[in-house]
């Protein structure tokens, strides 16, 4: 999985939007972070804590949360040795969260 990916598949759920800053992009529902690009092979995505231990437990060498994120529901995917299906299901449920908000 590449960065473009990642767009093709945020750019298709509803209300998201892609915006870009400083060369890297982010998505965002309604002005709330689905997704944030961190660099060309990695980004952090919106999780609630306990999807995030789910995740972290079951995919251990695609997600993980350095201590910048640890208090914060983040969690950061490996895009490219990472699993891209896990990574889809994490957007997915990211988007999910934040209509939640609505």
């Amino acid at each position: 999985m590449d960065i473009d990916h990642v767009a093709r598949l945020a750019g298709a759920l509803t209300g998201v939007r892609r915006r870009t800053a400083e060369g890297l992009a982010d998505w965002r529902y309604h002005g709330r972070l689905v997704a944030r690009q961190l660099d060309d092979a990695h980004i952090v995505i919106r999780a609630d804590f306990d999807y995030r231990d789910l995740i972290l437990r079951q995919h251990p060498a695609t997600f993980s949360v350095p201590t910048r994120y640890a208090k914060h529901m983040m969690v950061v995917a490996d895009l490219a040795g990472g699993d891209a299906g896990a990574v889809e299901d994490a957007l997915e449920k990211a988007w999910l969260l934040q209509r939640s908000a609505d």
